[in-house]
This record gives C-alpha cells, structure tokens and sequence, in this order.
C-alpha cells in the first residue's frame, strides 16, 4: 500500500485552511479535535497538515467524520485512514475520498466498517 504523503496530491496547513475557508484559526484547530478532519506532522518544514480534499468550501467534507471515526475504530492511524481514502478502489469505483465529496457515502462506510472485523 502507497504511503498517504504518495497518495495525497495537495496539502494544507492550519493557517492555510484558515485564510482559505475565513475561518479563524481556533476553529479550525476544533476540526482537527473533533476529527473532522485529520493530518499529520511532515514535509518541509515539519508541521501539521491535512489534504485539501478534506476541505469543502468552508467546512470539512460531509461524512468524513463518520468515515474517520470508523476507521479508526478499525485500528487505523491518522496517516493509514488518510491513504485508504486516498487509494484507488476499481470495485468502488474511484478513491473513497471522491465518493464521500460526491456526497455518496454508503459503500464507502460499508468497506469501513468490513474493515473493523
């Protein structure tokens, strides 16, 4: 399995996603407590970031959080939920994080949850 840094074409920061969205930052460190949306420390310099595709306009992707929370449930690491979302699936079709942003999260949590037993 590719590594979610491989899988995941464009990274935001906290500040990023502040100035993009207008949120304040306070709100979008609450995202990240809420597991709305997830990330983690790499690139240059090392800080904290998340992928853009987990950002719609101005809030996280619906169903995301339910998405994440099975997953993790599942044993999955933030890192690992984000390169399952992000892996190409041909029986879905397409990457879970496409489907969710299409608002079509059935399947999607079904694999999740499979992924839990």
């Amino acid at each position: 399995m590719s590594t979610a840094i491989e899988l995941v074409e464009e990274w935001l920061t906290l500040p990023d996603i502040a100035e993009n969205t207008g949120l304040g930052i306070s709100k979008v460190r609450r995202m990240v407590e809420d597991r709305a949306i997830v990330g983690f420390k790499h690139g240059d310099p090392v800080v904290y970031r998340v992928p853009a595709l987990f950002i719609d306009g101005d809030a996280a992707v619906k169903h995301l959080r339910g998405t994440l929370v099975l997953l993790q449930d599942a044993g999955f690491s933030d890192e690992e939920a984000i390169a399952w979302l992000f892996t190409p699936d041909d029986s879905l079709p397409g990457r879970p994080i496409d489907l969710l942003r299409a608002n079509n999260r059935g399947e999607v949590r079904r694999r999740a949850q499979a992924l839990a037993f």
